[in-house]
């Protein structure tokens, strides 16, 4: 029921999408850049689900433009898409966090960082009181099952005149690899030093207690059929599943719901490395969303085979300019015109054999 209702959510998406594609074509922020040039290939892909939502429709939509390319993206986490990437197995990798730098050498060459979109990490909760609100210490210990309570004070002293019930909490966290993960305990690594220890990473060391879930999908399935449940959730996921979630309190101290305006107020203040990679957690900004995360789409920068190498570029224009445009309506941030022009113009730097 869940997957359907989320495939219903995007497929209407999809619709108005390739409603308003010819008003699209030939606009200023750029098409496939192919020069109306029909192309035919088979692109591999595989990892993130947390941009999955907007890489479904941007692939259905590209794929009204250029029928002859077929490209597949199953997910599997951002783990097993750096690791397939790394093996040559796929074609392109999506991941929400980096490489480590020992893991650069077992790469079959350079790669590059394209990002794409950003979207906020939703705390989603399965109670019946409206608008919690949570900070990054409330959160930690939530997680660390140092507050096991509905009702415990550090919560309650946060939602003044709310009835919150003795009901037990459980916490519901990603099974795999996790770019979401990763993210998600980066920021509660920078906004609660002093409070969380399980340190950060695509996996972390969780209590014996809490439950694991396959994708942001699953994590959403557990919250959603779990009374007290509680768990990180990326928002296109958290809305297609009909979860509430939490207001957290950011950095400047005011309390912001998870919007795409306010991870577009924190992607405005986040500082891009030459490598295109950036961090917008724990952003500073009275609207800012605290907990929004980047993705990005690894790619070698010397492709081997000519067809797919062209048809990778074309996608990627696809992503950096037309698809966009309907970032919003699958509950995705679109990136600051400034970065979409670097991306936009890395893909320049890719190198494809001649055919």
């Amino acid at each position: 029921m869940t997957r359907h209702k989320s495939g219903m959510v995007r497929m209407t998406a999809l619709a108005a999408v390739l409603a308003v594609g010819a008003a699209a074509c030939g606009s200023d922020t750029g098409g496939t850049s192919t020069g109306g040039t029909q192309l035919s290939a088979t692109l591999k892909g595989s990892g993130a689900t947390f941009p999955k939502g907007f890489y479904e429709v941007a692939i259905e939509a590209f794929h009204t433009e250029q029928p002859g390319v077929t490209i597949e993206y199953p997910g599997g986490g951002s783990g097993t898409g750096r690791q397939n990437l790394q093996d040559g197995v796929v074609d392109f990798a999506g991941s929400d966090g980096l490489v480590k730098d020992e893991d650069k050498p077992k790469y079959k060459g350079e790669f590059l960082y394209f990002p794409t979109v950003a979207a906020p990490i939703t705390v989603s909760y399965n109670l019946d009181v409206k608008d919690v609100v949570l900070d990054a210490d409330s959160i930690a210990k939530i997680f660390q099952r140092q507050i096991t309570k509905w009702d415990d004070p550090a919560i309650t002293a946060l939602n003044a005149g709310a009835s919150l019930p003795s009901t037990d909490i459980v916490v519901a966290h990603r099974s795999d690899g996790s770019g979401t993960t990763e993210n998600f305990t980066k920021y509660l690594v920078a906004a609660a030093p002093g409070t969380w220890t399980l340190k950060s990473g695509s996996t972390v060391e969780w209590p014996a207690d809490t439950q694991a879930g396959n994708g942001n999908a699953g994590v959403a399935t557990i919250v959603k059929d779990t009374p007290g449940a509680i768990g990180y959730v990326d928002l296109s996921d958290a809305k297609a599943t009909g979860l509430t979630f939490a207001t957290i309190v950011n950095q400047a101290g005011k309390k912001v719901k998870a919007t795409l305006d306010g991870a577009s107020a924190a992607l405005a203040g986040a500082t891009v490395n030459p490598d295109l990679t950036y961090n917008p957690l724990n952003a500073a900004g009275d609207a800012a969303y605290p907990i929004t995360a980047p993705t990005w789409i690894l790619v070698y920068k010397n492709q081997t085979d000519a067809a797919k190498g062209t048809a990778l570029k074309a996608f990627l224009t696809y992503v950096l300019t037309d698809a966009q445009s309907f970032a919003n309506d699958v509950d995705y941030a679109k990136l600051p015109d400034s970065l979409r022009q670097k991306a936009v113009a890395q893909v320049d730097t890719i190198v494809v054999p001649a055919a």
